[in-house]
């Protein structure tokens, strides 16, 4: 049978356990309103009951507090972490793309449209007022103000691409903070929950780094438990997490981590014309890398991954959205060439017809090639005029020959339209509109029977000033035509600005001084030839703002849409983990009276066993 004080005891354990249950109802009203805080609950069972001797078998002996633990559902923090890895993607694109239709919206005044019809009616008033000084003057400075357009909004979107960059360091170094923090707080829970003891707050705060991360880039995460081999039944408490990113790339392995480090582009290693220099590539380090150590040791991060995801995907296609319009082509069975002097050329074949195109060129002057699967650095470059490329490599950069036979690239294929897009658009329209508009100029005379001269040019990379001459922009230019040409360098020929009766107003030499041959070539041309994307020259706008314009309206959509999930994953997530006052205000008085009951349980029994002992005489 059972001892006297048995009853005493199975009071205690309800106690103990009416006990830890007000506690944590406590706990939890006290961080109702914590961010992050996941609801906690007693878990409780019946005690082993006794065997006795008696007809009834077993007794009841109580209940046992076995944990006092977390109420969280994983598949909610799963759904939570895909859509904020969607939603950094895109709100990264919305921002950036809405400064992009910022820079290029016509406000009336400065704007291309505007700027465009008032050099068309600057060209008019040369038609009609006898070709003045005075009316050539303003349309070579109306001129003049369409090439300062270009010159700004080149320069802001350079600015756009640099803070961008500045931007994929910072969640470069948060990723790696992050998975420091993980790594130290999966140490922390281990020790705690080894002992039988359950480190609530602390997996809380791991889930909030979690959280946190997935919206930078995607995440997947792992949690199994450590098993002691020499005793495989025994529950060691101890687990091993594991945070994956990016599709593949293991960051957090328990107490392990990694780190993700951003380097720096050499000025000679640009993959874009129009990049700005110093655009960083992402590597992986190890937790011991520190500033300073050999960056070649460290492995490549995919930048044209599909799977990185989050704030960094939306931030490398902008900075590097080039609408899939790479060089990338290969090099034949010998068509590398090793000179007499050591250098290596490497010809590579081509056959996407905007690699044909020299208005649509975005190779870098000298920068970095890819080879197989080496980098190389080049001087410069060819083109035949056909499918062929000509790249004359760095020697003193060359640690072996590359072999012919191999896929050749430079920079990578990013299918987005970011700011390498928006600048190739604008070179684009730059070359086409400058090569018919000299073309027009050149073949034309001045007032005074001079030969014309061309109007539209680009500065010089050299400082000085010094601006591309026609034979430059043409004969001298290997196939290459107005590939020098683009934004940043956009300008007015310096002898139209400097003498505006150099304008070439005559077709013929042989018309009147009033006649304006030549500049009604250019007016027609200005209104009928094709230039940009089957559109005329005043046309440029209209067809980059729809692509702004679509690519700001899709992002703006799923920014929403993505926002609204978020809330409702949220909500639906909170409904389980969340503190709810009312629900925890029922809990308290519930648990209150197992308490009080407990209690006056022991008193009963205190009674009885006063009456038993001290006043039976036993």
């Amino acid at each position: 049978m059972t001892s006297q004080f048995f009853g005493l005891n199975i009071a205690a354990s309800g106690l103990r356990a009416a006990n830890a249950a007000l506690n944590t109802t406590a706990n939890n009203i006290s961080n109702a309103n914590t961010d992050g805080y996941s609801r906690q609950k007693v878990s409780q069972e019946a005690t082993d009951a006794l065997r006795v001797f008696a007809t009834y078998g077993c007794a009841g002996a109580g209940v046992d507090t076995i944990a006092i633990e977390r109420v969280r559902d994983s598949f909610y923090d799963n759904k939570f972490r895909q859509n904020e890895t969607l939603l950094g993607n895109v709100q990264q694109k919305n921002y950036y793309n809405g400064l992009i239709e910022q820079y290029l919206n016509d406000d009336g005044s400065t704007g291309f449209s505007t700027l465009f019809n008032k050099m068309e009616a600057a060209l008019e008033s040369v038609r009609t007022a006898a070709g003045t000084t005075e009316t050539k003057s303003a349309y070579v400075s109306s001129l003049k103000s369409i090439t300062e357009y270009f010159n700004n909004v080149y320069t802001s979107l350079q600015n756009e691409q640099a803070d961008v960059n500045a931007e994929i360091k910072l969640c470069a170094d948060r990723v790696s903070a992050i998975a420091q923090e993980v790594a130290s707080i999966n140490k922390q829970i281990n020790i705690i929950e080894m002992t039988g003891s359950k480190a609530n707050e602390l997996r809380d705060k791991r889930d909030m780094l979690v959280d946190d991360l997935s919206k930078i880039i995607s995440v997947e995460v792992k949690e199994s438990p450590i098993v002691d081999e020499s005793q495989p039944d025994r529950d060691t408490g101890a687990t091993r997490y594991q945070i994956w990113v990016g599709g593949s790339y293991e960051l957090v392995d328990t107490y392990e981590y990694r780190q993700m480090i951003c380097v720096s582009r050499s000025d000679d290693g640009a993959t874009g014309q129009n990049d700005v220099k110093g655009l960083f590539d992402i590597k992986w380090g190890t937790a011991n890398y520190k500033d300073g150590d050999n960056v070649n040791e460290l492995s490549d991060f995919a930048l044209d991954s599909q799977l990185i995801g989050g704030e960094l995907q939306g931030l490398l296609a902008m900075r590097d959205g080039n609408n899939a319009h790479y060089f990338h082509g290969k090099a034949p069975e010998g068509g590398v060439i090793q000179r007499p002097d050591g250098s290596v050329l490497v010809k590579v074949n081509v056959d996407s017809d905007y690699l044909k195109d020299m208005n649509k060129c975005t190779i870098p002057a000298d920068g970095t090639i890819k080879i197989g699967a080496k980098t190389y650095k080049y001087d410069s470059w060819d083109y035949d005029g056909d499918s062929t490329y000509t790249f004359e490599i760095d020697s003193t950069t060359l640690s072996s020959i590359p072999d012919g036979g191999k896929n050749v690239s430079i920079g990578y294929s990013n299918s987005y339209q970011g700011i390498p897009y928006y600048m190739a658009q604008m070179n684009e329209w730059i070359r086409q509109f400058s090569s018919e508009v000299n073309k027009i100029m050149t073949t034309g005379y001045t007032s005074d029977s001079l030969n014309g001269v061309f109007a539209l040019s680009g500065s010089m990379d050299t400082g000085t000033g010094a601006e591309y001459s026609f034979e430059q922009l043409t004969t001298l230019s290997e196939n290459k035509g107005y590939y020098n040409l683009r934004g940043g360098n956009f300008t007015v020929s310096s002898v139209l600005l400097e003498n505006s009766d150099r304008l070439a107003t005559k077709a013929d030499i042989t018309e009147g001084e009033s006649e304006f041959g030549n500049l009604t070539k250019l007016k027609d041309m200005f209104k009928t030839e094709k230039v940009f994307r089957g559109a005329t020259s005043g046309e440029f706008l209209t067809k980059v703002l729809a692509d702004i314009a679509l690519n700001k309206a899709n992002s703006q959509t799923l920014e929403d849409t993505y926002t609204s999930l978020e809330n409702t994953i949220s909500n639906q997530r909170l409904s389980d983990t969340g503190v709810d006052e009312d629900e925890e205000a029922a809990n308290l008085v519930k648990f209150q009276n197992a308490y009080t009951l407990s209690s006056k349980m022991i008193s009963t029994l205190t009674e009885i066993y006063d009456r038993l002992i001290l006043q039976t005489g036993v």
